[in-house]
């Protein structure tokens, strides 16, 4: 299980650019309007071989900004509370702000590794400039350019140096399922109606449930973990509905588990905090079904159902095969196929395919339809195998793989879905040099 790194500071100070760096991806919005990000703050990276999850806590601040300050702090909060370390940015440019000053504050009191990180440094002039920071009372502080990432290498060493070793935790080889989604989807209710007790107090108010709990569970003669995250929300201090939570309670609860039900609300749709969960869920290479809940407030004809779906797909492209179960928690209907389903995908995530098996079905379809040749030259893919991987990973060996694009990669993905049944599951396709 990984750590988990919160980056906080207040708006503009270049969380994102240096959030983009250290994931390698482009998946935050980076523009110079104060307080742009407002979707992606999560990812995965890793430094000298340790793996870490890290948080932008960014794009949580919504609002005026006499509302920023209340919500900067009730996110440093946050990230005191969940996260293994924190990254404390601030800007050379803008000098030490009465915002800073805030949460330094807050940062003093903890216990937890506090990396104070001086963005915008790329002069000698602003190296010189950034011993202000001192007074924060952090201590150290490590000068960095996000935009380049000069500096950024002593911090990581740093970082990864004081993140807690996590003790590997054995379990019973039960396959855990995690029930996650936005607060007041019908975590919960749908939890209750499986188990048949009100194991969890149910309400209309978003976020009752405290934290994540685990029921054991027994269902078709197969046994396995169900792991809650309802509401994902505790501590009394925290009122509001806070997405930030939310995702850092849902990432803890995914990471951990083999399969994760995504639950959404019928009347509410694929909307931006269950696309997140539904991404991240997909970024972990976790089983996935998806559940629509409170279908029976709906209003139906024939044909709604399959609209309903249809247009569901189109915004999960291009990681479409992945089942949808249409339930109410409430009047029960269909909550055992979802689990039954669940189980079909937990089956085909563990799914291994013999070499001789893939071979014999691969080698003619890639004869009749092999890789375009890229610069006159031709790519051969000469022999398949599954890797030993707890999820489906797959290497096909040929003689220039790097000429073989996404595309082509992608219609290998959806030849083995087709042939092997992965429903539910990503799978990953890698070409490797023969």
């Amino acid at each position: 299980m990984s750590n988990i790194v919160a980056i906080v500071g207040r708006p503009n100070v270049g969380k994102s650019t240096f959030f983009n760096r250290l994931i390698q991806r482009r998946e935050a919005i980076v523009d110079a309007v104060s307080g742009v990000t407002r979707d992606r703050h999560y990812g995965k990276s890793d430094w000298n071989g340790k793996e870490f999850s890290l948080i932008d806590t960014g794009g949580y601040v919504l609002g005026s900004d006499d509302v920023f300050e209340a919500e900067i702090d009730k996110q440093v909060e946050l990230a005191i509370e969940e996260a293994d370390a924190i990254i404390f940015m601030v800007d050379v440019e803008a000098g030490v702000t009465g915002m800073d000053e805030d949460v330094a504050n807050l940062l003093r009191k903890v216990s937890k590794p506090v990396f104070l990180v001086v963005n915008k440094v790329d002069n000698g002039k602003r190296a010189e400039d950034a011993v202000e920071f001192y007074a924060l009372g952090l201590g150290e502080y490590y000068t960095i350019a996000s935009i380049n990432g000069s500096g950024t290498g002593d911090l990581l060493d740093a970082l990864v140096e004081a993140l807690p070793e996590k003790e590997e935790v054995v379990e019973e080889a039960l396959p855990r399922f995690a029930v996650v989604g936005r607060p007041n989807a019908g975590k919960s209710s749908f939890i209750n109606a499986l188990i048949g007790e009100e194991r969890y107090i149910v309400t209309d108010i978003a976020g009752t449930t405290r934290d994540s709990i685990d029921t054991k569970y027994n269902r078709f003669g197969f046994e396995f973990n169900l792991v809650d995250t309802a509401g994902i929300r505790r501590k009394s201090k925290v009122k509001e509905d806070l997405e930030f939570y939310s995702v850092m309670r849902s990432v803890r609860a995914i990471e951990h588990s083999d399969v994760c039900l995504v639950v959404l609300d019928a009347t509410r749709g694929f909307d931006g905090q269950v696309q997140n969960i539904f991404w991240l869920a997909e970024r972990n290479r976790k089983g996935i079904v998806v559940l629509v809940n409170k279908w029976d407030l709906v209003e139906k004809d024939h044909k709604s159902m399959k609209e309903y779906e249809r247009a569901l797909k189109k915004q999960m492209e291009p990681f479409t095969d992945v089942p949808i179960v249409f339930i109410s928690a409430l009047t029960k209907q269909r909550i055992f196929k979802a689990i039954e389903t669940a189980v079909e995908v937990y089956k085909n995530r563990s799914k291994k395919i013999k070499t001789s098996k893939l071979n014999e079905v691969f080698l003619p379809i890639i004869e009749n339809y092999p890789p375009p040749a890229y610069k006159a030259k031709f790519v051969k893919i000469k022999y398949i195998m599954q890797l030993p991987t707890p999820q489906p990973q797959f290497a096909f060996f040929c003689n220039l793989p790097q000429y073989v694009k996404e595309p082509y990669k992608r219609f290998l993905e959806n030849k083995l879905r087709e042939q092997f049944d992965f429903k539910g599951v990503p799978i990953s396709v890698y070409m490797r040099k023969k």
